[in-house]
């Protein structure tokens, strides 16, 4: 890494630290839309079990976040928002 590019990278931690003590506001921010799954689920018309068992999840999970005690996170997250957008494709996957 030659002089120039450790500097770049240097000051965008500095930017970075300032912004996470709230010395600095961000250029831009991503929000992720929260998943009813709960809802979900029911746009499936599926048990709690069946809808479990198609997502690779047990039911103990589904139940978390369909109680709001948990959230799901990183594949899971993802996969529920396929599921929101595109319910064929998950259909299609884990009917095969």
């Amino acid at each position: 890494m030659d002089a120039e590019m450790f500097n770049e990278l240097l000051e965008s931690v500095r930017q970075g630290k300032d912004i996470l003590k709230g010395e600095r506001t961000a250029s831009r921010r991503f929000y992720v839309n929260e998943i009813n799954v709960s809802q979900l689920r029911s746009r499936f018309e599926l048990t709690q079990n069946k809808f479990a068992q198609m997502l690779g999840i047990s039911v103990s999970t589904l139940r978390n976040w369909e109680q709001g005690r948990r959230k799901p996170e990183g594949p899971a997250r993802v996969l529920l928002q396929i599921a929101d957008l595109h319910p064929e494709a998950v259909l299609e996957t884990t009917n095969s």
